[in-house]
This record gives C-alpha cells, sequence and structure tokens, in this order.
C-alpha cells in the first residue's frame, strides 16, 4: 500500500479546497497546503509520519517560525519531523507573512499590516483536523520568538479549544485579559537580550518592543486556571518551576543559565545568518523539542 505522501508525488491533488502540492526542497513526507485565509492565500507544510497512518485518533503539533523564519525552515531546524516519525503524531508549519507574525504589538510587516493570524492558525488546524482524523482534544501550538508570542495570543484569543501551547524565547507583546485555561510551558534562556525575562525592550534584536515581564504573564495564566504555588528545582544550569493546577492544567518555566534567544537542541543557522540576524547559539543543555512533546503528552 502507498504512503500518502507517495500517491500525492504522482500529480496534484485538491482535497477540501485545499491545494495540496509536493515539495522536493524539504522532508521527502511533507506537503505543501495552501489555504484562503483573510481572501489571501496562505500556506502551511504538514507531516504525517508513516507511524501514524494508522491511527484513528492523532495528535497535532502547530509549530510557529520564528521572525525571518519560514514554514520550511522551522521544519529544518528543530527536529520536530523525526520526533513525529518516533511518536506518532502529526505536526503543522504555517508560514507567516514577510516571515512574521501578528502577535499585537509585534512584528513587523505582519502586526502592521494586522494580518489575521490567530484566524488563519484557527484555519490550518480546522483543515487539518478535518481531514486527517485529529483528536480535537489533543492540538497544541509552539513557536519560538514571534512564534512563540503567536503561540501566547492564540492561547489568549485564539477560537480553537488547544490543549497547551509551547514558548522557547517567546513572552506576551500585548495585553491578555482573558487567557483561556490551558496548559503553558515557556523554555527561556536567561541571557536573552531580545525578550528579556524580566520584560521592557531587548537590547538586541528588530522588534523593539516593551515585552511584559514573563512572570506577569504566567501569572495571568496561573490564575485562568486555578494554579497552586510553584515548586522550583535547579539542576546544573536549568531551573524549573512548575505550578499544578485544577483540572490538571500545568504552567511551567524553564530558564537556561547562559542561553540567550535559541531554541535549545535545535539546528544552528550558520554563521553568516546569526551574525547578520543577531541570533544565540543554541544551547545543548536541553532538547527543548523533546522537553515540549513531553509536557504535550501529559495535557
Amino acid at each position: 500500500m502507498l504512503h500518502q505522501s507517495t500517491v500525492i508525488l504522482i500529480g496534484m491533488l485538491f482535497l477540501s479546497g485545499a491545494c495540496v502540492i509536493p515539495l522536493q526542497a524539504v522532508a521527502a513526507d511533507s506537503q505543501k497546503h495552501w489555504i484562503s485565509s483573510e481572501g489571501r492565500q496562505r500556506e502551511y507544510l504538514e507531516y504525517i509520519p508513516y507511524s501514524a497512518v494508522q491511527t484513528s485518533q492523532r495528535k497535532l503539533v502547530i509549530v510557529l517560525h520564528g521572525g525571518f523564519g519560514s514554514d520550511e525552515q522551522a521544519e529544518k531546524s528543530y527536529g520536530w519531523d523525526a520526533l513525529a516519525e518516533r511518536e506518532g503524531f502529526i505536526v503543522a508549519y504555517p508560514n507567516g507573512v514577510g516571515r512574521t507574525w501578528n502577535a499585537g504589538a509585534c512584528c513587523g510587516s505582519a502586526a502592521k499590516d494586522n494580518i489575521d493570524d490567530l484566524g488563519f492558525i484557527t484555519a490550518v488546524i480546522k483543515d487539518i483536523v478535518r481531514n486527517d482524523k485529529i483528536d480535537p482534544e489533543k492540538v497544541y501550538v509552539a513557536g519560538i520568538s514571534n512564534g512563540g508570542a503567536l503561540a501566547y495570543r492564540y492561547a489568549c484569543e485564539g477560537e480553537f479549544p488547544i490543549a497547551a501551547i509551547g514558548s522557547v524565547s517567546g513572552g506576551l507583546s500585548s495585553a491578555c485579559s482573558s487567557p483561556h485555561a490551558l496548559s503553558v510551558m515557556e523554555i527561556h534562556g536567561q541571557d536573552d537580550r531580545h525578550i528579556p525575562i524580566a520584560g521592557g525592550v531587548g537590547s538586541k534584536g528588530y522588534a523593539k518592543v516593551d515585552w511584559q515581564p514573563l512572570s506577569h504573564t504566567l501569572d495571568a495564566f496561573k490564575y485562568a486556571s486555578q494554579c497552586l504555588a510553584g515548586n522550583t528545582q535547579t539542576t546544573g544550569v536549568i531551573e524549573t518551576s512548575i505550578s499544578p493546577c485544577n483540572a490538571g492544567n500545568e504552567i511551567v518555566l524553564i530558564t537556561i543559565q547562559g542561553a540567550g534567544h535559541q531554541w535549545p537542541g535545535g539546528r544552528k543557522r550558520g554563521l553568516v545568518v546569526e551574525g547578520l540576524l543577531g541570533m544565540d547559539e543554541p544551547s545543548t543543555a536541553l532538547n527543548a523539542t523533546s522537553v515540549l512533546w513531553e509536557f504535550f503528552q501529559r495535557h
């Protein structure tokens, strides 16, 4: 029996109004999907592992690239496809407008033009849930930097009831008066000078956004989920604070000493690119992808 991606390589298919075309430049089993949002064509990559083909109710992880990133860059950099193959979940990589996301006060052309990225992410989730037998109670959103900021905004205002979000080097760039009650994990370098843990305008980067302190952001979600006081543990350079909440939710903050604005365990983007964008080298203290997946599995 042919795998779904092999069938798609035979020619162009149209599923539920979405155009699906094969990709040559990314992983062999990735599929490019096009959907309409706000009257414009938007795109996302989807990876369906062989291990998930026969599963009737599958899990879905949405991965949001950072500023200056893309769907293909996120797929190549963070190792989600390999983990999805081992664990049997589906992973999707939406693509931002102008390599940015509208997360409120951040960032770039997406925020400037007030792109409805909340609506776009909802459309992506619904498209995959409808077509690929996803358990609607097991949908998760992860992102880095600008993508992490959009994950937070979705947890505040998004339509689809996701189970949890995971942010890496992210934060809230705008007010969140009524966050949804869900589980949240933040992984952040203590030396991040793009989105400082203490909030304010980072000394590096291009956004120049006045970020909320992470403590304020996480406290809002703790209040929404009626959480208890957090327990903090330190192992080497990693400090982990876990606040258990009602209905089994958790709010978790992991900070890494000596780490900056990066995806721990991720692939380097090259000296030239990292130098031009002022990016920091990925920490090797932990693998953020594996840590986030373990967190998602609990919720």
